[in-house]
């Protein structure tokens, strides 16, 4: 079968490098984002996408938007079976979707956390399950009719890298299943009335304050390694633990300090810390930190 593959960062390469490997797949066309720059140096870096594509020699797109007329007219004329579609990033007009089936592989239980971050915000909200949804794609964001769904467990203590590990995994093998029986499916319209949204993640939605300690867990959890999570005065909390949901104390109080941690009191529970980074310094341990600020039990993490 002859497939266009449209997607961007690791998690699409990976689903990509799958469908290169299936002997009865053939990628006639890959579409991703163009280069951007990376780091502070702002080094112009191609996505993932394209340079798998480039070493397997596939006709590569990289167009600024998809929507325009000789965009859609060039892709129209290569022939396909169907058209793979994960996180690319841009929407994709009618007359694309018109062009073949358009099965788009969407890290969540469709129609919970539709949009650009569906992984953290799986771990924002302490979600016990997760999973990836096959769905044939629409005009609206991420509102398709479902093909199938794969779920996967999420630990109390699991990490971003993890789940995206383990939900990357299973949306690779979820779309060769897909393809392989696509007639054998039939398509089940979304619960609009269950539909919720998650945004794209910005390094702001990092700062914290000692409210709750599930919450600021949670965050952890999602934002490592990027944005990290950290306080209004620029200290980043680099290692953690949930100490106890439980109790309410004043926020940011030190509960206790021993040789290789500090707890800390919440608003609601406390959260056992490992290390820091203070703003423009290396990170340290978080017991080397208070007793560098000679700070003691009772007092405040600020």
């Amino acid at each position: 079968m002859r497939v266009i593959f449209m997607g961007t960062p690791d998690y699409a390469n990976t689903i990509l490098e799958g469908l290169i490997a299936d002997e009865k797949v053939e990628v006639v066309a890959v579409y991703t984002q163009p280069d951007k720059p990376v780091g502070r140096k702002k080094v112009l870096t191609p996505p993932p996408v394209k340079v798998t594509a480039l070493e397997n020699e596939i006709p590569l797109y990289q167009p600024i938007k998809l929507r325009e007329d000789t965009v859609v007219e060039a892709l129209r004329k290569i022939s396909c079976d169907y058209i793979v579609v994960a996180a690319y990033g841009q929407i994709l007009p009618k007359a694309i979707l018109d062009h073949a089936p358009c099965i788009n592989l969407h890290a969540s239980i469709l129609p919970q956390y539709r949009g650009a971050s569906p992984i953290q915000q799986t771990l924002l909200s302490g979600d016990s399950k997760s999973g990836v949804t096959a769905m044939l794609m629409e005009e609206g964001l991420d509102a398709g009719d479902i093909l199938t769904i794969d779920t996967v467990n999420v630990p109390e203590d699991m990490m971003l890298e993890e789940l995206f590990y383990k939900l990357t995994e299973t949306a690779k093998e979820l779309t060769l299943k897909v393809l392989h029986n696509f007639n054998s499916y039939s398509p089940i319209q979304q619960n609009e009335s269950e539909a919720t949204h998650c945004k794209k993640i910005t390094k702001a939605d990092g700062e914290v304050s000692f409210d709750d300690a599930s919450n600021i867990y949670n965050r952890y959890r999602a934002f490592t390694p990027w944005p990290g999570i950290f306080l209004s005065s620029g200290l980043k909390l680099k290692s953690l633990a949930l100490e106890s949901n439980k109790g309410e104390y004043t926020p940011g109080e030190i509960l206790s300090i021993d040789k290789e941690s500090i707890v800390i009191g919440c608003k609601k529970g406390s959260l056992r810390i490992f290390t820091l980074q203070p703003a423009s310094k290396k990170e340290m341990s978080s017991t080397a930190y208070v007793n560098g600020k000679r700070l003691n039990i009772a007092d405040t993490l600020f």
